[in-house]
């Protein structure tokens, strides 16, 4: 199932409706000239196209669709902090040093999130409120009293919740224990995309919407990007598509597995019942196979994500596991109003960390956030300026990789498919 960005459906999320407005932007009109073009305007592209603005320097996005049509407008909105490894596992594969900064950039992601919005005044409904991870089984309690340790380690304002506080933050006795890591927290990332690419056009970037990228070729020492609207010539390009990379650049794209997910939201709830709901306006998301994670968002809408169907879809149907898992969580939204329905793709690397490639020299690329991209991608995307304009590769604090594509990948929805089952029956089993 390739991408194919240009023919697929715009999302009817509730975000298309919520969101602030976007800024005006216009397709690519004939050929046109950059220090640094950047292909996807998502946070990734966004945060570089800004950082290199501010630092002086004549950055051009190019987006297939419109700012934040990808993931970086879809997603759940939670800003949490760390990579999927734990800061020991880290350490041990990569070394103390390497191992030590990607644990690090994990951990202050979301400080460098919020302190964008702080330092921008980015209007996009952020609150610094936290971020819990929920179990919902007993075996999880090891893993997770050792993310918490080594969360502490780092600084880090976390802590371990036992069944009763988990209800006490949660709102749901569903759940055995968890962690609250107040460092996280969540926003409107579709607003927050649009306000990003504001920000980067008033710093002097330029921005041309509804260019879809055609082919990436050498030009002398340069880069020649073919658009269905023009040509660019560029001193340097980064690549800033994630769960929508297509064959721009030969096999990055059987890199990742563009994985779907899935959101369903209500109309505003009841204040009594929304604040009953994460009293403490927290985002959460459980360590279940079903990968669900919810929030209420600043208008009192219950917003529930998770795994769904492997295609574009805006039929309820296909979000049915959502809206019953959200009602067992919390019975009293048997009678909410579920008005809104979406998902998009997701870039899940086989190793479960971000990568970072750049397979020939003034070519950047970064992609496979595996759902922590609203903190992660926004931090790697201000790296990945800095390194266009010269900084060494050691400052990016992630490793620097070649491609590796994955065997079988045309084979992808079938062994997300298998995962998924083999994972809830493993959950079943307690095993």
């Amino acid at each position: 199932m390739p991408v194919n960005v240009a023919r697929e459906p715009a999302p009817r999320s509730l975000y298309v409706k919520t969101a602030r407005p976007t800024p005006p932007t216009a397709p690519l009109a004939g050929d046109a000239n950059a220090e640094v073009v950047i292909v996807g305007a998502g946070f990734t592209g966004l945060s570089a196209a800004l950082h290199l603005a501010e630092a002086g320097r004549d950055a051009l996005v190019v987006e297939a669709r419109e700012i934040g049509f990808g993931a970086s407008g879809r997603n759940g909105g939670q800003v949490n902090p760390g990579l999927k490894w734990e800061p020991e596992r880290l350490a041990a594969k990569f070394g103390a040093d390497l191992g030590g900064r990607m644990a690090r950039l994990g951990a202050g992601a979301p400080d460098f999130v919020f302190g964008l919005i702080e330092r921008l005044g980015l209007d996009c409904e952020a609150r610094r409120t936290g971020t819990i991870r929920a179990a919902l089984e007993a075996r999880k309690e090891a893993g997770l009293r050792a993310h918490v340790r080594q969360a502490q380690d780092l600084g880090a304002d976390i802590a371990f919740l036992d069944r009763a506080a988990i209800a006490k933050a949660t709102g749901s006795h569903a759940y055995l224990m968890g962690s609250l890591d107040r460092r996280g927290g969540c926003l409107n990332p579709l607003s927050y995309a649009r306000a990003l690419a504001e920000a980067a056009l008033a710093a002097g970037a330029r921005i041309a919407t509804e260019t879809l990228a055609l082919r990436l070729t050498r030009d002398g020492e340069g880069w020649r990007l073919e658009t269905e609207r023009g040509f660019v010539r560029a001193s340097r390009v980064i690549l800033a598509t994630n769960g929508y990379t297509d064959a721009l650049w030969p096999g990055l794209e059987r890199t990742v597995v563009p994985v779907l997910s899935s959101i369903v939201a209500t109309e505003p709830l009841p204040p009594a019942q929304a604040q009953a709901i994460l009293p403490e306006g927290s985002a959460l998301y459980e360590l279940s196979a079903s990968h669900a994670y919810y929030r209420i968002d600043a208008s009192g809408r219950f917003l529930m994500g998770g795994r769904g169907v492997l295609g574009p879809s805006s039929a309820f149907a296909d979000y049915a596991h959502l809206v019953a898992h959200a009602r067992h969580l919390f019975p009293a939204l048997r009678t909410a109003n579920w008005s809104y329905c979406w998902n998009g793709r997701v870039a899940v690397t086989p190793d479960e960390l971000p990568h970072i490639h750049e397979p020939e020299a003034g070519l950047h690329i970064a992609l496979g956030y595996n759902g922590r991209g609203v903190a992660m991608a926004s931090a790697v995307g201000a790296r990945l300026a800095r390194r266009a304009m010269g900084e060494p590769a050691e400052a990016l604090d992630l490793p620097v990789t070649r491609l590796r594509p994955i065997p079988g990948h045309f084979a992808w929805p079938l062994a997300v498919a298998a995962r998924l089952k083999w994972e809830r029956a493993r959950e079943a089993l307690g095993v």
